[in-house]
């Protein structure tokens, strides 16, 4: 398997399933195996799947010196994941709080903590990142100065800046001109979607740009091409919370893309790969293996 470096948030999620969308106010309640914490964030999430589907990526993330950093530590291991870049710089490990409902929709709360203070050492990222074959960058502050190391190394920086409604963004901006592979979500997208590529194309030139669409599936966009192909979602499970949906598609596209080097055959397996995924509550949980990536691939005719 190729060389990636994966750079991103890790956090302790904790989810809660709730009756239904607004909450209605009551001063107890008891779901019943309906909380759960775990191992979380959008690095971690993307660093997992990768590992389930057989790659070995290099992870850089920032946590703290308190107790949650210890259960980090420990999933980090258990996982087999090499611990030298993931550096407790922190006073405090990020947490996380997602209420989801029978229809699988999810409310995330989300505390950095001081993350976003914080630097991550340069000596550090060159080394793991030297001899990549590509970058994976969380729009999260500490990787943004990496951006231009992975660059110096020509190597190509794949990210994900989520939920975005403005091309000049001025948190997201430099992650998109970066980024030789973007994805984002259609949730706050200020246009339809093929407009939306369109003028990634125009202001970017993004090579590769995925949106997803959620219960819709996806839209591809190749700029070489000037060509959009629409992948349609499937059904493989039923849907228990939809969080993680889209850390899942962009993972399962990576490791695909490298498989096959055709995006469009990469997207159509990521869309399984994810549809599997949202079959479970946990943002982290319920990624296939290759083999049986495969497998529901054949059997729904992807």
């Amino acid at each position: 398997m190729a060389r990636i470096a994966v750079a991103g948030l890790i956090n302790i999620e904790t989810t809660l399933k709730v009756e239904a969308f607004p909450v209605e106010y009551a001063a107890v309640r008891y779901p019943f195996f309906g909380v759960n914490s775990s191992i979380s964030g959008v690095g971690y999430n993307v660093c997992k799947a990768l590992i389930t589907l057989g790659h070995e990526p290099q992870f850089m993330s920032l946590i703290g010196q308190d107790d949650a950093a210890r259960l980090v530590a420990g999933e980090l291991s258990a996982l087999g994941v090499a611990q030298g870049g993931v550096l407790p710089l922190l006073d405090h490990t990020p947490q996380s709080v997602i209420l989801y409902d029978p229809s699988g929709r999810r409310a995330i709360f989300t505390d950095l903590k001081d993350i976003q203070e914080r630097t991550y050492p340069s000596d550090t990222a060159g080394a793991l990142l030297e001899g990549a074959a590509l970058a994976v960058m969380g729009n999260i502050n500490f990787s943004r100065p990496l951006l231009a190391m992975a660059q110096a190394r020509h190597i190509p920086i794949a990210t994900d800046v989520h939920a975005i409604g403005d091309l000049y963004d001025a948190y997201n901006s430099d992650y998109m001109a970066a980024a030789t592979l973007l994805f984002q979500s259609h949730e706050h997208l200020p246009c339809a979607p093929g407009d939306w590529i369109a003028r990634l194309w125009e202001t970017y030139q993004t090579p590769i740009s995925v949106i997803g669409l959620g219960a819709d599936g996806a839209l591809l966009g190749l700029y070489e091409r000037r060509q959009m192909m629409h992948v349609p979602a499937v059904t493989t499970r039923p849907v228990v919370s939809t969080i993680g949906a889209g850390d899942a598609l962009f993972s399962a596209f990576l490791h695909s893309y490298f498989e096959t080097g055709d995006p469009l055959a990469a997207l159509r397996r990521a869309v399984v790969f994810a549809s599997y995924k949202i079959g479970v509550a946990g943002a982290a949980d319920g990624f296939l293996d290759a083999h049986g990536l495969s497998v529901l691939c054949t059997k729904h005719g992807v």
